[in-house]
């Protein structure tokens, strides 16, 4: 008897599985995201960590870490440039780490200017700390050096207001410690000491500087403001003279020690350059004085006859070198003289007002008039 076929098996409809929901993808994505910054803030760190002690005993800049290092920062300078000058100085490894975590601490407008000193190698954030909260106040004094001054006189008067003496002065100008594109290179004539190669070469003014200026800070800051100085002056007109900016600086000397007020200062320029085109000696009476090394009050006869290459009275042309300190109006009025015809002039009023004359008789008039009234010798 044969048995009935099997019945086949029951199969249960297949049904795919759920999809997941839209909150679940979304969930995932943030998870992700979360990791990354994770990861980046890690390795950021990480990387930080190991600049600072990739050199444990030396920074980039050849420093010893530990060393002192005096740093300025200039008024104005952003995170970048205070984070480059440190690492120049060797205060830090890697200016982009310090600028960095200045951005990350939210102070790049608080690093204030001055002078400081670090400590090479210091950690970003208490060198920050540093900087937020100022330099150290330093002790400071004021010089004031006045105008028309010869050299000699003008260094005893800072051998008075500073801590240096006149022979640590005069030998900081001599042995090359300060610098001045305007000093000349000629050879001075016989018996002019080397040092008159500074002589109107440092501008008189009121300065300020810390008690620990050293001799070469403090002249050399009196050469860098005259140069200035006439670096900030139009020489265009002066050039076509033909006279170089040093011999403009010896006519601005001679208008200093010649001028009692600003608006002689341009008519005394033009005298002195009318008399060089037409080739007459200068007869400067200051230039005597000079010569004569002392201001008695008054020109005798015989002093127009002393040897010197400073007696514009003998010698033709300007003298080797000025005679003095100037003050920036001189300068401009060596630059810019006024436009006139006049070849002689002579103090003419008690309140230093100078009488001008095309010719000698013109001249010879005022001088009579001016000694009658008791205004000149």
């Amino acid at each position: 008897m044969t048995s009935p076929p099997l019945a086949p098996p029951q199969l249960e409809p297949f049904e795919p599985p759920p999809r997941p929901h839209w909150a679940w993808r979304i969930l995932k994505a943030v998870i992700v995201v979360v990791l990354v910054v994770v990861v980046f803030v890690v390795g950021r760190d990480l990387a930080e960590r190991l600049a600072v002690e990739a050199s444990p005993d030396e920074t980039e800049a050849g420093v010893d870490v530990g060393e002192e290092i005096d740093i300025e920062i200039s008024a104005g300078a952003s995170a970048r440039a205070i984070a480059t000058l440190l690492e120049d100085e060797g205060v830090i490894a890697d200016a982009s780490a310090f600028e960095l975590a200045v951005r990350r601490s939210g102070r790049s407008a608080d690093l204030k200017a001055g002078r400081y000193t670090l400590v090479a190698g210091a950690d970003d954030e208490s060198i920050i700390e540093a900087l937020v909260a100022g330099p150290t106040p330093v002790e400071v004094y004021r010089v004031t050096v006045v105008e028309g001054l010869d050299l000699g006189s003008m260094l005893d008067s800072l051998a008075d207001q500073t801590p240096y003496s006149r022979a640590e002065l005069d030998a900081t100008l001599l042995d090359g410690g300060v610098f001045s594109s305007l000093l000349p290179e000629d050879d001075l004539p016989a018996g002019v000491p080397e040092i008159a190669r500074w002589e109107g070469l440092l501008f008189p003014d009121t300065y300020e500087f810390r008690a620990d200026a050293t001799p070469e800070e403090i002249l050399q800051r009196l050469a860098r403001t005259l140069e200035n100085r006439v670096g900030s002056v139009n020489w265009d007109d002066y050039d076509e003279t033909g006279l170089t900016r040093y011999e403009g600086l010896i006519v601005a000397s001679l208008i200093e020690r010649e001028a009692k007020l600003d608006e002689d200062r341009p008519l005394i320029s033009s005298v002195i350059h009318n008399r060089l085109s037409a080739g007459m000696q200068l007869q400067v009476d200051a230039t005597v004085i000079y010569a004569l090394g002392e201001n008695r009050g008054r020109v005798l006869e015989s002093d127009l006859e002393v040897e010197s290459p400073y007696n514009t009275y003998r010698i033709p042309g300007l003298p080797p070198t000025p005679i003095g300190g100037v003050r920036l109006a001189s300068i401009e009025a060596a630059a810019d003289p006024a436009e006139t015809e006049f070849r002689y002039y002579v103090l003419v009023d008690e309140s230093g007002a100078h009488g001008f004359s095309v010719t000698l008789e013109e001249h010879n008039a005022k001088v009579a008039e001016a000694r009658a009234a008791g205004v000149i010798p």
